[in-house]
């Protein structure tokens, strides 16, 4: 078989499954950007790369395997993307239905699971999942590596595979499994930025709270300026795609790696996309952009300098809040949300998940980031280990209480790849039977249980503080006084999109819970 295209990167769909309704219109349809970093380090190694956005074309696994036959590449990969507070995990069941489409429809072409799920578990992934190979990274270098092997154009060598890092193969029967592959060190050399010219930038559109007030969620961007967070929040598994790359670099187990892209080629990437596609919705990726002061200012003060009205929204710690020139800086920037994770208004519950800082200090920095004239949306955690129906409520009179512009309610979940997990299997703890539980919209979601608590009761918790959040007069007022009537009607109608639950209830009645 003649084949001129060396790798295609595929985005797998599933949305339906993972946001059920919410996903038609209310959730962001957000473009690949690790497929994006992904493609520029191939690029740069020399091979040709394309990028089939599934999700993005609303194609079902047969159609996306049938757009992957007819490009004949010698290497295809499916990025369980996921390299963000919201994990992979649930993005698999999505992944496993076009990797069964391409086994079926083009088994000729070799195939790659690769992603923050991935990563946390290989050797289940080779187990489980119709692939021929699995990476056990972040993929640039075994990407490149198992390339270098498939440009011969004739079944690889067991000699070949065993000298790729980071994969994971069958030889023959036997599943194999080679050293890690390091961490990209050098990103402004080797991985500068998003390969844009390969995604089709109109069909990507922005979270509906990302643009309450503005007129059009259409065209959106996401991007990183780093990779990676120094903190080890328990719940987290935003560090599992990084693990094995830190090792085989050399770093110190105990640490996380912390990476930054230039500034100024950020500034670079956002100024084009403004320019050439119109875009002035963007999301910045970072599990944490507000901590380098330097960095961040930098990125702000090259933003300001366009004078375009740009609607950014970023993720922040509450105790990396607190410089109001900074803030000022980043609001002329554009930057008109920060997402704060609060997780919880116990300091036991916090605690006990490594996020240690007294309620007073929340409101300090939620008061500072409006004053800067820039919107808070508050991510809460219900279920966390310490957890029980007072704490719970506690978290929800204290968001109430807070009235961010918007609030996330999610329940605890074990993803693989954070420590959660790992005490979830210690235990006994339940899990979801499949994948798709571990989604927050999904119908088959399974919080887990706590040291008081059924996974099902947190779940009926969260379902109803959404619609006491949402649903109350003192949100909705503000609401209609901060982004106008419209707005409020948008938030109305977002309440009347019921999820049907397969574990909503437990022993204690609903009512008790949510009082």
């Amino acid at each position: 078989m003649t084949r001129t295209l060396d790798l295609l990167l595929v985005n797998p769909g599933g949305a339906q499954r993972i946001y059920q309704n919410l996903g038609r219109n209310l959730a962001a349809k957000e473009p690949p950007i690790w497929a994006g970093l992904l493609a520029t380090y191939a690029r740069r190694a020399g091979h040709s790369v394309a990028i089939l956005d599934a999700n993005a074309l609303d194609l079902s696994p047969a159609e996306a395997a049938a757009q992957v036959a007819a490009a004949k590449p010698r290497l295809a990969v499916v990025v369980v993307y996921g390299h963000n507070p919201n994990a992979s995990t649930f993005a698999m069941p999505g992944a496993t239905d076009v990797c069964n489409a391409l086994a079926a429809n083009c088994p000729e072409v070799p195939t790659m699971l690769l992603g923050g799920h991935v990563a946390a578990l290989p050797e289940r992934t080779l187990q489980e999942e119709q692939v021929d190979f699995v990476c056990n990274g972040e993929g640039a270098v075994t990407i490149d590596e198992l390339l270098q092997v498939l440009k011969h154009d004739r079944a690889p060598k067991a000699s070949e595979l065993e000298r790729v890092r980071g994969l994971l193969w069958w030889d023959g029967e036997l599943p194999r499994s080679n050293p890690a592959a390091p961490i990209v060190r050098d990103l402004p050399a080797q991985m500068p930025g998003i390969a844009w010219d390969l995604l089709d930038m109109r069909r990507y559109r922005a979270h509906n709270w990302h643009c309450f007030g503005r007129a059009s969620r259409e065209p959106y961007a996401a991007l990183y300026t780093t990779l990676g967070c120094p903190f080890r929040c328990t719940f987290c598994c935003i560090q599992a795609p990084f693990k094995s790359g830190e090792a085989a670099a050399g770093f110190d187990p105990s640490l996380n790696s912390y990476r930054r892209f230039d500034p100024a080629a950020v500034v670079a990437q956002m100024t084009m996309l403004v320019q050439q596609h119109g875009i002035t919705n963007f999301k910045i990726a970072d599990e944490l952009f507000l901590l380098d002061k330097k960095h961040v200012g930098a990125i702000c003060d090259g933003l300001a300098a366009l004078k375009a009205d740009l609607n950014l929204w970023a993720y922040a710690r509450v105790d990396t809040c607190r410089d109001g020139d900074l803030l000022a800086r980043m609001r002329a920037a554009g930057v008109r949300w920060l997402a704060l994770g609060i997780e919880s208004a116990s300091e036991r519950v916090r605690g006990d998940v490594d996020k240690g800082y007294r309620p007073e200090a929340i409101q300090k920095s939620v008061d500072l980031i409006r004053g800067a004239g820039i919107h808070v949306m508050g991510n809460y955690i219900f279920g966390l280990p310490e957890d029980d129906a007072d704490t719970m409520r506690l978290t929800l009179d204290f968001a109430k209480e807070l009235n961010t512009e918007f609030a996330n309610f999610f329940s605890a979940m074990a993803y693989p790849g954070s420590q959660l997990y790992r005490d979830a299997l210690a235990n006994g703890w339940p899990l979801p039977a499949k994948w798709s539980g571990y989604s927050q919209h999904s119908k088959d979601c399974l919080p887990l249980p706590t040291k008081h608590l059924s996974g099902a009761e947190v779940l009926a918790f969260r379902d109803n503080a959404f619609h006491e959040y949402f649903g109350s007069q003192r949100y909705q007022s503000m609401v209609e006084r901060t982004f106008g009537t419209a707005t409020l009607g948008e938030v109305q109608a977002m309440l009347g999109e019921p999820l049907a639950r397969d574990h909503a209830r437990g022993n204690r009645p609903v009512a008790a819970l949510a009082r």
